[in-house]
């Protein structure tokens, strides 16, 4: 064997064996809402409020299912989250940062030109928008997308990700729902106990009795001086 047909030979072994020893390339995964924020960078606030609250589960595993309409984010950047008033994230109640959180989902996918058609308000995951304590409205001129809560308008400054089935839009502001700074109902006054019918106060009815037996003591002891001086002057009369 000539020394040129030795060397093809030995690389070809070695080619041979390192094809052996590769890993098979990693199947694609199913979709991870924390995987595309870590891939896109400063979104490190909303990742942590995601996952503290378990809504990143609960997105994937609707993502995941064959049956979901799919699912809009708008996701607030960490300079966003840095812009909301000192102490205002730490004052809110565990279930008003799930809120807080649903509140930046829309449980279909939009795209941008449906941002145009969509109707006002847009439908959170947050509760109710028919009083407005959590409606998202939206307004478009051209492909630029506005959006107000009632405490905060800003704009999607950027289209994050788009598969078709989740979409996720950057904003630069915390959406702030509006139930966040409503103030609560007053809680009703006590219903006062009336008193029955006939009855009278114990002070009052004390103070009444007193002052009627005073009175008719007073009455009865003028008869009785009344009496004994006609009396007396009958005898008198009768005498001379």
């Amino acid at each position: 064997m000539s020394p040129f047909l030795a060397i093809i030979l030995l690389q070809g072994l070695v080619l041979v064996s390192a094809q052996a020893q590769a890993p098979a390339p990693a199947p694609t995964g199913p979709t991870n809402i924390t995987a595309i924020l870590t891939k896109a960078g400063q979104y490190t606030m909303f990742m942590r409020l995601l996952q503290t609250t378990r809504a990143a589960d609960q997105i994937n595993t609707q993502l995941n299912n064959s049956n979901s309409g799919g699912l809009t984010i708008f996701a607030p950047t960490d300079n966003a989250f840095s812009n909301l008033k000192s102490g205002l994230l730490n004052s809110l109640s565990e279930q008003q940062k799930v809120q807080l959180v649903q509140f930046h989902i829309i449980s279909n996918f939009l795209s941008i030109s449906e941002f145009q058609t969509t109707s006002n308000p847009l439908r959170t995951q947050a509760g109710d928008s028919t009083d407005g304590s959590y409606a998202l409205n939206v307004t478009t001129f051209g492909n630029q997308v506005n959006i107000t809560s009632g405490v905060v308008n800003t704009t999607l400054s950027n289209s994050v990700y788009s598969d078709g089935q989740l979409a996720v839009y950057q904003v630069d502001q915390v959406l702030l729902p509006l139930a966040f700074f409503r103030s609560p109902a007053p809680a009703p006054a006590p219903l006062e106990d009336k008193p029955k019918k006939g009855s009278k106060d114990p002070e009052t009815s004390k103070d009444d009795t007193d002052t009627t037996t005073d009175s008719s003591g007073v009455i009865h002891g003028f008869n009785k001086l009344v009496f004994g001086v006609l009396l007396v002057g009958s005898i008198v009369y009768v005498v001379l």
